[in-house]
């Protein structure tokens, strides 16, 4: 099904955000903007639920990353 393939390629670009967090990127980097733009919308109302535990450890892609699976899992 095209959903479930498009929800997986999010998942890719949101797992390479992960990885980008770790390491400081160039926030003027054009593949930067668009993970960051890409990603935004679906992180920012969640950390607006969970905020960062101790002000560093952000949960929101994680708990992004589980709905992600529920609804393939539904679809499938």
């Amino acid at each position: 099904m095209i959903l479930i393939k498009l929800l997986r390629f999010y998942e890719m670009i949101l797992f390479f955000r992960i990885i980008l967090s770790w390491v400081s990127p160039d926030p003027y980097n054009p593949i930067v903007r668009f993970l960051y733009s890409f990603t935004e919308p679906v992180l920012a109302p969640v950390r607006k639920l969970i905020p960062p535990l101790g002000g560093m450890l952000d949960l929101s892609p994680m708990i992004v990353f589980f709905v992600i699976e529920l609804i393939i899992q539904v679809l499938a």
